[in-house]
């Protein structure tokens, strides 16, 4: 079973957002994630009301952009 959770790294360690109680003593992997880059508003022609505005009309479609298999399509070329 493959089972996605997501943590913080500090000092050596990687700490859980949720408990793996089911997981204790198993052989895991870490992926790392880079953190994402601030985005400039200005560079896209929009002020922060903006930008609200357009995060509450999209966010019915973040569940499935937030899947870790849509990050594939992060390395697409621009239009």
């Amino acid at each position: 079973m493959v089972k996605s959770v997501e943590g913080i790294y500090r000092d050596g360690k990687v700490e859980l957002i949720e408990p793996l109680i089911e997981a204790e003593g198993s052989t895991v992997i870490v992926t790392w994630v880079h953190p994402p880059a601030a985005v400039n508003l200005g560079d896209r022609g929009i002020d922060e009301h903006q930008a609200a505005d357009l995060r509450h009309r999209l966010a019915a479609f973040a569940e499935d952009w937030d899947r870790p298999e849509m990050a594939i399509y992060d390395d697409l070329p621009s239009r």
